[in-house]
């Protein structure tokens, strides 16, 4: 199991769009991808983009991005990558 904290940049945070690319990025890993919000430890479903948007994961938020299995660093390093991007805004 591997995890790193990361802060949300993109301005209107996880909502619609930004949530369902991390989905469905994250979906093509075999390992498990559990987002964290840091402020209250409530884990959301990293593939599931209704999951995400349901965290309320806004601009500022840090948050913990855990993956676990087979191929978890490749998985661990594309989430904090597009995280850390805006995920495209």
């Amino acid at each position: 199991m591997v995890s790193e904290t990361v802060t949300i940049i993109n301005p209107t945070g996880l909502h619609m769009r930004p949530a369902g690319l991390f989905a469905s990025t994250m979906g093509k890993f075999k390992s498990t991808i559990t987002i964290e919000n840091v402020e209250n430890g409530k884990p959301i479903n990293g593939k599931s983009p209704m999951a995400i948007m349901a965290g309320g994961l806004s601009c500022g938020t840090e948050i913990k991005i855990t993956c676990e299995g087979e191929d978890e660093a490749e998985a661990l390093k594309t989430a904090v990558d597009l995280v850390k991007s805006g995920l495209g805004e």
